[in-house]
C-alpha cells in the first residue's frame, strides 16, 4: 500500500480492494482511503473526520459501510457509521449504533451487517447488532456467549462464526457460530488463543490468519485452517510477514493479508506496515 496502517478495515468488491482508517507511520491516524485493482494502489478517496482506529468495514452492493471505531488514537468509541458510495464517491451517514463500539467485528449475512463484541471506553462487550440497509435501522440479536474484543469473523454456509478475540490481557481460543434461523450461538472446534486474526471461506475451509498472542506477546505468522465439516484446525502455510491487525479479504480467487503490525501490543496507535501479501489454491 501507500499508507501503512494497522487497527484498519478492509474490503473487497469483485473488481477491488479498499484500505480505511487505522494508524500508520507514528502512531497517526490515516486518512486517505486507498483501492487496490490488482496492479497498483491509488488514492480513492479521504476518510471524513478526523481518524479512527479499529472500526469494522462491511460492502453491501456499491456501498461500504464503516461502521464505529476509536476517534483518531484514543479509547473513545464512536456510534458513527459512515457510507462511501462507490458510484458517487460521496460520504454520507447511516443510522448511529445502538451504542458506541471499537474493536468489533463485522459480516455481511443475507443482506444485512452483523456487528459482533469489541470494546467501549470502560470494557469488553458482548453486544450483537444487527443493520438492515433496506430500512436504515439496527436490531439486537443474540449477544456472543462471552464478551471480547477484536474478534475474527466469516460467514459460512449461512451461520455467523465468530473466532477468538481478547478481553484486557486474556485471549480467548472459543470459536462461536451464531445460526439466524434460530438467534443461538453453538459451540465450534477451538483454536490456540489469539485476537487481532483474519479469517476467509475459501476453497471449502475456513481460514483464520495471523493476529497476536498476549500471552506469547508475539504478533503471528501462523495460518490455521478448518475444512467445511471438520472437527479440528489444522496448520496451513504461514504468512511470510507476521503481523497483528491481520486483515483478509478474498479478491479474485485469492486470499489477501493487507496491513497489519508487526509489533504486539495494545495500543489504540499501533505503528502500521504496508506489506499486502497474497495466498491461492487451486479449488476443487
Amino acid at each position: 500500500m501507500r499508507y501503512a496502517r494497522a487497527a484498519h478495515a478492509v474490503v473487497a468488491s469483485p473488481t477491488a480492494i479498499y484500505a480505511l482508517a487505522g494508524t500508520g507511520a507514528g502512531g497517526a491516524p490515516v486518512l486517505p482511503v486507498e483501492r487496490f485493482d490488482g496492479r497498483s494502489w491509488q488514492i480513492e478517496t479521504t476518510l471524513p473526520g478526523a481518524g479512527l482506529n479499529a472500526p469494522a468495514a462491511a460492502l453491501i452492493g456499491e456501498k461500504i459501510y464503516l461502521v464505529g471505531g476509536f476517534n483518531t488514537v484514543t479509547n473513545v468509541p464512536s456510534t458513527q457509521v459512515l457510507v462511501y458510495d462507490l458510484a458517487t464517491r460521496r460520504w454520507s451517514d447511516a443510522a448511529p449504533l445502538p451504542a458506541p463500539r471499537g474493536g468489533h467485528a463485522a459480516v455481511v449475512l443475507d443482506g444485512k451487517i452483523h456487528v459482533i463484541g469489541g470494546g467501549n471506553s470502560r470494557s469488553t462487550i458482548a453486544d450483537h447488532d444487527v443493520y438492515d440497509p433496506a430500512t436504515n435501522r439496527w436490531t439486537s440479536a443474540a449477544p456472543l456467549p462471552r464478551a471480547k474484543g477484536s474478534p475474527a469473523a466469516v460467514v459460512v454456509a449461512g451461520k455467523l462464526w465468530s473466532i477468538g478475540g481478547r478481553s484486557g490481557p486474556s485471549d480467548f481460543g472459543f470459536v462461536d457460530v451464531y445460526d439466524p434461523e434460530t438467534d443461538r450461538w453453538s459451540a465450534g472446534p477451538t483454536i490456540e488463543p489469539r485476537g487481532t486474526a483474519g479469517a476467509v471461506h475459501y476453497c471449502g475451509a475456513t481460514f483464520l490468519i495471523g493476529g497476536e498472542s498476549q500471552a506469547r506477546a508475539e504478533s503471528l505468522a501462523e495460518v490455521l485452517r478448518l475444512d467445511d465439516g471438520a472437527s479440528v484446525w489444522q496448520a496451513a502455510p504461514s504468512l511470510p510477514t507476521a503481523r497483528t491487525f491481520a486483515r483478509a479479504v478474498l479478491f479474485r480467487d485469492r486470499i489477501h493479508v493487507v496491513g497489519g503490525s508487526p509489533t504486539p501490543g495494545r495500543s489504540h496507535a499501533s505503528e502500521g506496515s504496508a506489506v499486502v501479501e497474497s495466498f491461492g489454491l487451486r479449488c476443487p
